[in-house]
């Protein structure tokens, strides 16, 4: 037998090395296998995750920019404020982290603590736990001492004067976006521009390099808007709305000759520093968006339509016996409370308001001729680029005009229209018959230059002659015996306008206690400074609901704070102007009393009160008050002066134009300044 016992050893190792080698090639190829699936097919997945890792890009949000009143008094601005967030993939036990915020927050409702357990229990590295906290907030929030929870610093808009002008500038929402008002208007110049932030982190997180693009500011808006006649319109128009017991209210003052609104005011308000707290009826703007039936303030078309197109003159005679009149089968319409004014001139059916006068003036001038000024005098179209949301309203087509409802429209039924188209309207007649458009905008603020927003003229709807006439007839509404406003007399002052007061359609039925009270006029009226509307919804007080006894009266408390604050002179018994002379330095230093021929012989440099015309505005800025009041009376303008010393600010600004200009302020201290840049007064 053949001994094999020194060979088995080798047969052996052999198969061993046999196995070990597959094996290793196995590995190897195994190895390779994932190399090639990580480096070949799962290179761009995975690149895009590293990069996502290492390199880590957040938006930087811009800075809104402010809103200014027309004397750079700022109306709503953006503040730093704190938000909560947390890192959800380092929280072990949400539950007890939205428990412990909760007790911190002290006001978490049931829906909030729901969504922060959703949202702390997920694998996330990032979720907000709250935004725009205040600082007390922050503090116990802090005083925790939470993993995973941290706070940054984010801006967050600021009304400094609350409900003032809530309606007109709108709000934003929690990431800075305009909602409404001129927020939402102009939210794309006022918003800016979002810029870029780059971090770059280690394999713990951990940053290393930072590149940053910096966000572009957004654009500052100059309003027309002025603040202090914008707390007056509010004031007197809450006022009037409480005494009256009515559901609320809007007042308008705007400068006919520019268009500029100098304030918008609606009743009820809100503060849009807390906007959701309010209901939608308070934040609704009423003088671009609510409409109503204007009553007898429509019957300035009516009239001027006839004046214009000479089928009538002031003194046309017209028969409104017996004070009714039928305009269709079945429908007579009466005057208010079934008076009878008889045979009167046409003046007089704008003075003591006559329906059967109007009406028949209506029927006179025909539907397509009065369709045509209704269109003229802007109604049934958005009458302003500053309010993207304003209704339009609604008028009649002429062609669907029958008698019935020719006779309604002449006397301002059946049409729908808002405060502010009123105010514009009449300010035509104002202006000597010019449509402006209304504006809000009265300049932009972009790389440090001051862009103005000019008045804009649309089109001529009657000649000067007939605006004189029918201003002289709305003189006669408030001073005559007979007028229907003499509640909106002002000691001193000629005043313009027209009532209106207009029962309100209910379930397709007009209502026998709700009416809309309103008067729309300007003053002075013959060199108007300002026209006013004030409209008040559904008043059951003690004035009973006549415009000329609810809605005039708040028209004259606002006229005359604005009168006064805006310096405009008496027109009644005015008091004679100060004439300011400048006399020469050398012969006030002579000691030689001149005589008489000497002293005809010296020029005498007496200021002129009337202006030349339009011009630029110069700059005062380091002069005394005595020059400033020189300069300023030489271009005659009426000046209100505060402080004393030398001039450091002024309105108008150097180089605006004084085409539209009747006023102006300047601010004096001691310390005379040098020249300042004019773009923010």
């Amino acid at each position: 037998m053949k001994d094999t016992a020194p060979t088995e050893w080798r047969d052996t190792l052999r198969k061993r090395t046999i196995i070990t080698a597959a094996l290793l090639g196995v590995w190897i190829a195994g190895i390779e296998a994932r190399l090639i699936v990580l480096q070949v097919v799962e290179r761009p997945r995975l690149a895009a995750l590293a990069t996502r890792q290492q390199m880590r890009t957040m938006d930087a949000a811009p800075k809104r920019g402010d809103i200014l009143d027309r004397r750079g008094r700022v109306l709503a601005t953006s503040v730093e404020a704190d938000s909560i967030y947390a890192v959800p993939s380092d929280i072990e036990d949400p539950k007890a982290v939205v428990d412990a915020l909760c007790k911190a927050f002290a006001d978490c409702t049931a829906k909030e603590r729901e969504s922060l357990g959703d949202k702390l229990g997920k694998n996330r590295p990032f979720a907000y736990v709250r935004r725009k906290v205040s600082p007390d907030a922050l503090k116990r929030v802090e005083a925790l001492n939470l993993e995973g929870i941290g706070s940054f610093k984010e801006d967050r808009r600021f009304y400094p004067n609350k409900e003032l002008a809530a309606h007109l500038l709108g709000y934003v929402g929690i990431d800075n976006q305009g909602l409404n008002g001129l927020e939402f208007t102009y939210d794309a110049q006022i918003r800016g521009k979002a810029g870029t932030v780059l971090v770059q982190t280690d394999a713990r997180r951990r940053a290393f390099a930072r590149f940053e693009r910096p966000p572009t500011i957004g654009s500052t808006v100059e309003l027309t808007i002025d603040e202090f006649l914008q707390h007056i319109a509010e004031r007197e128009l809450h006022a009037g709305v409480i005494e009256n017991r009515a559901a609320g209210g809007t007042a308008i003052i705007m400068n006919p000759h520019s268009g500029e609104i100098l304030a918008l005011a609606n009743e009820p308000t809100f503060n849009p520093n807390v906007f959701r707290e309010s209901d939608e009826i308070a934040r609704r703007n009423r003088a671009v968006q609510d409409l109503y039936e204007p009553g007898s303030t429509f019957k300035v078309v009516t009239v001027s339509a006839a004046l214009e197109d000479k089928i009538m003159t002031p003194d046309t005679i017209i028969d409104t016996n017996p004070g009714r009149i039928q305009v269709a089968p079945g429908r007579v319409v009466t005057e208010n409370e079934n008076h009878n004014y008889g045979v009167i001139p046409l003046s007089q059916v704008i003075v003591r308001s006559s329906n059967v006068g109007a009406i028949k003036i209506g029927f006179r001038i025909g539907a397509d001729r009065l369709s045509r000024f209704v269109g003229l005098y802007g109604f049934g179209r958005p009458v302003s680029r500053d309010f993207p949301g304003e209704n339009p309203g609604i008028v009649w087509r002429p062609e669907k005009l029958n008698d019935g409802g020719l006779a309604s429209v002449s006397m301002g039924y059946q049409v729908g229209v808002t405060p502010l188209q009123i105010v514009a309207a009449v300010s035509s007649v104002a202006n000597g018959g010019e449509y402006v458009e209304p504006r809000v905008i009265r300049a932009v603020y972009r790389d440090n230059r001051r862009f103005v927003v000019p008045p804009h003229v649309e089109r001529r709807i009657v000649s000067r002659e007939t605006a004189a006439e029918m201003t002289a007839i709305m003189e006669g509404v408030v001073a005559e015996e007979h007028g229907t406003a003499p509640k909106a007399q002002i000691s001193g002052f000629t005043v313009a306008g027209k009532t209106g007061t207009a029962s309100k359609l209910v379930n397709g039925h007009y209502s026998h206690s709700d009416y809309n009270a309103s008067f729309v006029g300007f003053v002075p009226s013959r060199d108007p400074a300002v026209a006013i509307v004030v409209v008040i919804d559904s008043p059951h007080g003690p004035n009973r609901f006549f415009g000329g006894t609810v809605s005039a009266p708040v028209f004259k408390r606002i006229a005359e704070a604005t009168l006064r604050y805006l310096g405009v002179g008496q027109t009644i018994n005015p008091v004679p102007p100060v004439l300011i002379a400048h006399h020469d330095e050398s012969q006030d230093r002579a000691t030689k009393v001149p005589s008489a021929s000497t002293s005809d012989s010296t020029e005498s440099r007496t200021v002129s009160l009337v202006s030349d015309g339009p011009g630029a505005m110069p700059d005062l800025h380091g002069l005394s008050a005595r020059e400033a009041l020189h300069r300023m009376l030489k271009l005659g303008l009426a000046v209100r002066v505060e402080g004393t010393g030398f001039v450091v600010s002024q309105d108008p600004p150097a180089g605006a134009s004084l085409e539209y200009i009747s006023s102006g302020h300047v601010t004096l201290a001691r310390t005379p300044s040098g020249h300042q840049d004019q773009a923010r007064q």
